[in-house]
């Protein structure tokens, strides 16, 4: 019994766990703890957990068949998930906004002007445990931010994969004999078993840089034997005249730059087992802390990148390879069972459906670009039909409209292109004088520039 006058000492989470141990002994806490922690919880609202990787293509989930298995199969899958922007920096920030580049202002990875609030704020602001553990943007340096109550970044949006140098919460300090996914995963761990311990319902950024170049595979994997992918049709696309006038003089890929950019193919793919490994140990430690089906989990990467199609080896275009990657998000309370979603979705959408499912919708004055991922448990008809995809790829400024089967695109200077992705899922037939096809053009060219200037 309390003495007169004083009130009882709050109840604390880590004295009753303390005590259940003694109680049950170190093994049967740590098989209850789970159920512990998930009972000791005040707010209930979602946790939010982002894995976001790094020039990965959409079609390399096979790749990752666990991830495969965990999030993408037990959750909803974007199969026309795109990126507005393809390129890292502009994404990220439409990720974290919700806005297209032209709202945001950021086109190239090397602008520092970006000044946004970004929702991982807002979440911070109002009581999320939030923590970023891998990439944030190519322009920072590195250091904590704070927006997050925990921290592990390398600098400039680049690291080495082999004993990486990565800032710990303020300190810089080198992971010596460390390969930076399972390095970045460990950090992970440890910021769910801080997380399980808060009252409130955390956010974490996980962003590796992986399987970004220079990809480096883990030890364990570099010498596995690998079979690559069989090349897409448009693979070194031999006639190119329908394209735009640049690409006249892109000549087609020699054996020696074919020779060199499987060894990267290779490297890259190689570069997702590791990560699969992780994305594995991380949802083991949600499920072990009772918090799984209370984590909204999406899963995306920031850009694509083209193996030779078309010629190309680069990102930042509005051909499938650049725009298109793997997207999901497994949250049981709105998206079960699995499902497969075939209308088009971006990454200027994860910002609003994070607020909308945190409460916070009204907590920017800023309208976003983007639609809630909610809107898809609505009537099909109720969606949007398609979104912009803009940028500057260094050979001029783009602008294009993609909807679940067309794509619209202009470059400044260059004729228009048009693909029925239906029917030339590989955009080697630049389809705009088609008389078939007028009447669907005219109507994506109004599209595309309505939204364009809003």
């Amino acid at each position: 019994m309390s003495s007169p006058g004083i009130a009882p000492a709050p109840f604390n989470r880590r004295d009753f766990l303390r005590l259940s141990a003694l109680a049950l002994g170190g093994s049967a806490l740590a098989a209850c703890q789970g159920q512990f922690l998930s009972l000791l919880k005040d707010d209930e609202r979602p946790n939010f957990l982002f894995i976001v990787t790094d020039d990965q293509r959409f079609d390399t989930m096979g790749y990752m068949p666990r991830t495969q298995e965990l999030i993408f199969d037990q959750g909803v899958t974007f199969e026309n998930g795109v990126i507005t922007t393809p390129l890292c920096g502009p994404s990220r920030c439409s990720i974290l906004t919700g806005l297209y580049a032209h709202t945001h202002g950021i086109y190239d990875n090397d602008d520092e002007t970006f000044s946004e609030t970004t929702f991982l704020e807002l979440l911070h602001e109002n009581d999320y445990y939030t923590g970023l553990v891998g990439k944030y943007l190519n322009t920072w340096k590195g250091e904590p931010r704070p927006e997050f109550d925990f921290w592990v970044a390398f600098a400039k949006g680049q690291s080495r994969y082999n004993n990486p140098r990565l800032n710990v919460n303020g300190e810089w300090f080198r992971h010596q004999d460390r390969y930076i996914t399972y390095a970045l995963g460990d950090y992970t761990l440890e910021f769910l078993e801080k997380a399980a311990r808060q009252r409130e319902p955390f956010c974490l950024f996980f962003a590796p840089n992986a399987p970004h170049e220079p990809a480096t595979p883990a030890p364990e994997d570099k010498y596995l034997e690998l079979e690559l992918p069989p090349r897409r049709p448009n693979f070194n696309e031999p006639d190119v005249t329908d394209k735009p006038e640049w690409f006249a003089a892109e000549p087609p890929l020699n054996e020696s730059e074919i020779q060199e950019l499987d060894v990267f193919i290779r490297e890259q793919i190689l570069c997702l087992y590791s990560l699969d490994r992780v994305v594995a140990e991380i949802v083991k430690k949600l499920r072990e802390l009772g918090m799984l089906d209370q984590t909204a989990i999406f899963f995306l990467s920031d850009n694509g990148k083209q193996w030779g199609e078309h010629r190309l080896r680069s990102k930042n275009s509005f051909y499938e390879e650049t725009i298109r990657v793997p997207f999901a998000l497994r949250y049981p309370p709105l998206f079960s069972p699995a499902q497969v979603e075939a209308r088009v979705v971006a990454n200027i959408d994860i910002a609003p459906t994070v607020l909308e499912l945190a409460g916070l919708s009204q907590a920017t004055d800023r309208p976003m670009d983007g639609l809630s991922l909610t809107g898809l448990t609505a009537p099909e008809d109720s969606w949007r039909e398609g979104v912009l995809i803009e940028g500057d790829s260094g050979r001029g400024v783009y602008a294009a409209y993609r909807t679940s089967r067309y794509l619209y695109a202009e470059t400044v200077g260059e004729s228009p292109e048009f693909y029925d992705l239906q029917q030339d899922p590989y955009q080697l037939e630049n389809g705009i004088d088609r008389p078939e096809y007028q009447e669907t053009i005219q109507h994506m060219r109004a599209a595309m520039d309505a939204l364009r200037t809003t």
